[in-house]
């Protein structure tokens, strides 16, 4: 790479899951932290919903590996992220509060991310994988997390849509599935050109 390819920028991976995590596999949880060691370990950024659940267990493994992490959140101030929405404020490095509640929290927490990976998830996981998709980001299903995620496979084969985001990795290992992620979110960072 030479020098103005994008090189000094780092990866933002988005982590998307449930916010209320009963419904998932007795080891997504840990997996989660898993996940969030190896974001942070290989040196990108996390980028979730600033929420509790998976996304949160998320958070907690990338800052226990000494991690930067940004959440975006459906609240228009801290305030009202904490007493309005209920949301934890730990674990984030920085929370941008975008006023736009779940489903515009959800479509700005994908954009401004290079990839996303999906994990244990309820109908906001749909919803984030489904801009993700149609925007042709890598996205990663960490399977057997249970949710909606376990169905992932099933929708994008019914929709018939799978050649309009070859992107699309699934693993049940996090750190297998965020490597084979990041490698697909870098060659798509760079092959954008320079601006001068």
């Amino acid at each position: 790479m030479n020098e103005t390819s994008h090189s000094h920028l780092r990866l933002k991976i988005c982590v998307s899951g449930a916010a209320e995590t009963d419904h998932c596999s007795r080891d997504a949880l840990e997996k989660a932290k898993t996940l969030g060691a190896a974001i942070a370990k290989s040196g990108a950024i996390l980028v979730n919903g600033a929420t509790t659940g998976f996304p949160y267990w998320v958070a907690i493994g990338a800052k226990g590996a000494g991690g930067f992490t940004i959440g975006i959140s459906p609240a228009a101030t801290e305030k009202e992220h904490v007493e309005t929405y209920g949301l934890p404020r730990d674990y984030m490095d920085v929370i941008i509060y975008t006023g736009f509640g779940y489903s515009g929290r959800n479509l700005l927490l994908t954009r401004a991310s290079d990839a996303v990976i999906v994990g244990c998830g309820r109908i906001g996981t749909l919803n984030e994988f489904t801009v993700a998709f149609e925007d042709g980001k890598p996205v990663g299903i960490l399977t057997d997390t249970g949710g909606t995620t376990d169905m992932l496979p099933d929708i994008i084969r019914v929709s018939g849509r799978k050649k309009d985001n070859p992107n699309i990795i699934l693993d049940s290992d996090p750190e297998a599935l965020l490597e084979k992620i990041m490698n697909l979110a870098q060659k798509g960072k760079e092959s954008i050109p320079t601006a001068l």
